[in-house]
């Protein structure tokens, strides 16, 4: 990898500036983006998952996202090996994950998931869910044997995010992050191809988000007012990557303005390819549009690192290679302020490391089979 020394100065002095999340104030920009993992047995994250995150904050990651955790809820995903964030076992396991974060100088939000209807229900992670959603409708727009949530069940599982989000703060979490995005239970209401609903949680933009943003108003009054909640969402979803939320800023912009005015204290905005624009006549990328619309702190990410979008990267096709000095001019600029990195950190641990030290030029070459070998 050629790297100027100009592009390694700039990305060290850049990159190193601590940014505020409400009452949290993380050391840098950089994030680690959750990545689901299924290293839990029993939905304990163990010793090897607390060195695995304390391993990354100790080279240099300001904020670690944990990988999706299950909420308690018996419809929230099941997988024997994804973490849970509830249980006494697990909620201690969880703890001392916080605890080897924070020994290792860096800080830490658990990502808060529910699976909702999704294609490939049974399989992990999402074996033995009921599989439930906003009208029973899957992301490939088959019904398959799910059902439409009730009242009661909305009501049930607002509730298992907001008790989550408090046991987040109780054992020394810095925040939390509700996964909004890649066509999971909170997205499949935000986006009409899977909301069908008639009642006040269907409709137009703003009656899809209302459960979304009755769910943040839950957790934010669970939490301390100082204590952050990010709110992660996606246009793309697993396996409909062209499909989208939202054609132009205004319909964004209905969507985003009811979380933001519920609580969302960050937005985490998650793209294939950060460097894309989002919309027309515009080179902001969508945690740029993001940050315009509701004035809150983004958290950018899309291939950061990699040598191209991360499919791409895994099925062995070429893409441009996208330098640092895109990324740095784009922070400069303050159309975002995080940038979460994935796939690049996980193969590195060091990333962040060398990226803060300005020793660019160290940096692993992304390689998707290797994966496999690494912790």
């Amino acid at each position: 990898m050629t790297v100027t020394a100009s592009s390694a100065s700039r990305a060290a002095e850049i990159l190193s500036r601590p940014v505020a999340l409400n009452g949290l104030t993380v050391p840098n920009r950089i994030a680690m983006a959750p990545m689901t993992r299924m290293f839990s047995p029993g939905g304990v994250p163990g010793a090897d998952v607390a060195s695995y995150y304390a391993r990354r904050a100790a080279a240099g990651v300001g904020l670690i996202v944990t990988e999706g955790t299950y909420v308690g809820h018996e419809s929230a995903g099941q997988s024997d090996r994804v973490p849970r964030f509830h249980g006494e076992e697990q909620l201690a396991g969880w703890a001392k994950v916080a605890e080897a974060v924070h020994a290792a100088g860096g800080t830490i939000v658990p990502q808060l998931w529910h699976i909702g209807m999704v294609r490939k229900q049974g399989e992990p992670p999402y074996a033995d869910a009921p599989a439930v959603g906003p009208s029973g409708i899957r992301i490939d727009g088959t019904e398959g044997t799910g059902r439409a949530m009730t009242r009661g069940d909305l009501d049930d599982v607002i509730g298992a995010f907001a008790e989550a989000a408090a046991d987040a703060e109780r054992i020394g979490f810095d925040g939390v992050e509700l996964h909004g995005a890649h066509g999971y239970l909170l997205d499949q209401f935000l986006w009409a191809g899977t909301n069908r609903r008639t009642d006040a949680y269907g409709g137009d933009p703003v009656a899809r988000t209302t459960f979304a943003a009755e769910l943040v108003a839950a957790v934010r009054e669970r939490v301390s007012p100082t204590f952050p909640v990010i709110f992660r969402y996606s246009q793309w979803k697993q396996e409909a990557y062209s499909s989208r939320l939202a054609d132009t800023p205004e319909e964004l912009a209905a969507i985003l303005t009811p979380l933001a005015e519920a609580g969302v204290d960050a937005f985490h905005a998650s793209t294939r390819r950060y460097w894309l624009p989002e919309f027309e006549g515009s080179d902001l990328n969508l945690a740029g549009w993001t940050k315009k619309l509701t004035g809150r702190p983004t958290i950018t990410v899309g291939s950061v690192g990699l040598d191209g979008d991360f499919l791409g990267a895994f099925m062995g096709e070429g893409a441009p290679l996208q330098g640092i000095d895109n990324l740095l001019d784009r922070l400069e600029r303050e159309e975002f302020d995080m940038v979460a990195v994935g796939r690049a950190l996980l193969q590195d641990p060091q990333w962040a490391q060398k990226v803060l030290a300005g020793r660019l030029g160290e940096l692993r070459p992304y390689d998707a089979a290797a994966l496999k070998t690494l912790s």
